[in-house]
Parts: structure tokens; sequence; C-alpha cells
């Protein structure tokens, strides 16, 4: 029988922590399943308040948690990131070294950041934290747009649901992929999700008025369907080519163009919620000039094609939202994204 610990600590998650349970805690021995030897633990046991005003009873001590085969770390709030609990920690570095499955959801891949064994690694936490993660630990390569990552026996997720997603992912490969796929029919999810959190993402615009360049950046974004060159934006900036490229990404973190495709999507994001407007006229209004173009880039960043993000994330009348899938589904059928 398998182990797995989940540990949790003052300020933990509900949800989370209930995706941890969900995935590893129920006896589900009558569909041909395995049970885990499940363990829920903290660094102090006995009661331990939750984030929303209830608290849970822990019986085990970190020290039952030394020969697990799995190590859940579940989400720890913010004002716990810059200190995290070296009891903790411990634990995380005693696991890895044992070669046990470290997991971690949400906001729990900053425990595993603290210990040390992510530096030089790939990672992920929810796409809000992403850059915090970045900035206190540079030595790990920090991906924003991808639900879970996993780089050797570690699993990072993105938040909430997609702890979930990382469990499902660990089970295939701990049990495989027929019983996980019972384990996710059981709990009535896909097994596998297609796109990453990229497509969660809400859609700041990163300017700020007190940069020289606002005025420039504001008026791309209302000209978002016309020809931007670096030579027609710097004229308009007053500005040699060379000396705009480099003022442009020394103020917003990005090249002209990185920076004009991530808004051009953006808006293709808004138009596929909140218009029924067709593909073709959202690849004009966004800058693409073709529905081809605007699937290629809607696909190779957000994970899914612009049909299929406006089947699930629409606001537009149902009956609109399903002519518009099936006139783009018989007209031109979108490639899944590998």
């Amino acid at each position: 029988m398998r182990s797995v610990a989940v540990v949790i600590q003052p300020g933990f998650a509900p949800f989370e922590f209930g995706l941890a349970c969900e995935a590893f805690g129920l006896d589900r021995s009558d569909d041909g399943i395995p049970n885990f030897d499940f363990r829920i633990v903290a660094p102090d046991p006995g009661v331990v308040p939750s984030n929303i005003g209830f608290s849970i009873n822990v019986e085990h001590g970190l020290e039952a948690a030394a020969d697990v085969d799995i190590l859940v770390l579940a989400p720890i709030p913010r004002a716990s990131w810059a200190s995290v609990d070296p009891r903790v920690t411990e634990v995380v570095r005693a696991a890895h070294a044992r070669g046990a499955w470290l997991l971690s959801v949400c906001s729990g891949s900053f425990v595993i950041a603290a210990s040390g064994v992510l530096d030089g690694k790939r990672a992920t936490t929810h796409w809000r934290y992403t850059d915090t993660l970045s900035r206190m630990y540079p030595q790990i390569e920090v991906d924003p747009d991808v639900l879970y990552v996993q780089s050797g026996n570690i699993i990072t997720s993105a938040g909430t649901a997609a702890g979930l997603d990382a469990s499902l992912h660990l089970l295939r490969q701990e049990l495989g992929s027929e019983l996980t796929n019972r384990i996710a029919r059981r709990m009535v999810v896909a097994p596998q999700r297609d796109g990453g959190q990229a497509q969660f993402i809400a859609s700041p615009i990163p300017i700020d008025s007190s940069l020289s360049l606002a005025p420039v950046t504001e008026w791309m974004l209302q000209n978002l369907d016309a020809e931007l060159s670096v030579d027609r934006l710097a004229a308009r900036a007053h500005m040699s080519p060379r000396t705009f490229a480099r003022r442009f990404k020394a103020d917003l973190g990005a090249t002209p163009a990185a920076w004009l495709a991530r808004q051009r999507l953006l808006h293709a994001q808004r138009l596929l919620e909140e218009t029924d407007l067709g593909l073709d006229r959202i690849a004009s209004e966004c800058g693409f000039g073709s529905a081809a173009v605007l699937r290629q880039n809607f696909a190779r960043t957000m994970g899914l094609t612009p049909t299929a993000y406006r089947a699930r994330f629409s606001c537009a009348a149902p009956e609109a939202v399903a002519s518009e899938v099936a006139s783009s589904e018989a007209a031109s059928p979108e490639p899944v994204p590998a």
C-alpha cells in the first residue's frame, strides 16, 4: 500500500486541502482501485485553523510523514511565504532525498521552493503569484502558463482545481491510465484537461501613466488592427527605433512585438467572451489578418482553439455561440494544439 501525507499549516485553504483528500484519501476499493495509507499531518498537531473561519483537528505531527511515498503540500497564507516553517522544509528535503513524490497545490509551491529542492528546476503556481515566486527564487524556472509541472519527482500545480489535474497526473504514474480514468469518472471530471492556466489569466494591461511611453502604448491599444512596426512606433515616440526598443523593454518588460502580440490576444479573448462576432472579424479587429493566423497564435499561447475558448467562456447568447461553433467547424475545422 502506497502512503500519502498531506501537510497543512495554520491558514490552510479548505478547497485545495480537500482536493488532496479526494484524490488520495477515499476508499475506492469497490471499483478495483487500491487504497492509499492516507495521513493528515501538521507541524503542531491539534486544532489547525483554516483561512475561512473554521478549524480541523489534526492528530498527527510531521513525524508521521517520515516514511511516506507521496508528500502533498497544501497552500499556505501569503504572510508565511517568506518564513516557511523550517520543520516543514526539513520534511520536504528528507522526502525528496529518499525519492518520494512531492506535490504542491497552488501556493504550496512556496513551501517546496523554500526547501531548496526546486533550485535549477521548472515549476509553477497560481498565475497571480508566479512573478512573486520568480522574484523570491530566481534560481527556479517559473512557468506561468501551465496547469502543472513535473520536474523529476516534484510536481507543482497552479491554483485551485489545477491541483486535481496534478493529482491525476501523479496517479496515472502510480496506478496507470485505466485506474486513473476510473477515479476521474468517479469525480465526474476529465482525466486530463486541455489548455493551460493562460486561458484563465485576467487581462490587466500594464500601463503606468507616469512612463514616457504611456501615450504610445495607449495609442497601440486603440489601433490593434493596424500595422504597428517598431519604426512607426518609434517615430510616434520621437525616438530612434533602437532607442525606442530598448526603452520599451526596460519600461514594460517585453519587446514591442511581444507586448503587442499579448494585447492582441487579450483583445481577442474579450471579443470571444463578450460578442458573437465571427473569427474572421475578430482576427481583423485584433490585427491578426485572418482567422487562420488567429487560430494559430491563440492555440499556441492559450492551449486551446478560439472556438473551444468561446464555448467555455462566452457570455453571449448560447444559441449564438452554438451557431458560431457549428459554422466554424463546418467551414474550417480547427487543429487541436499539441
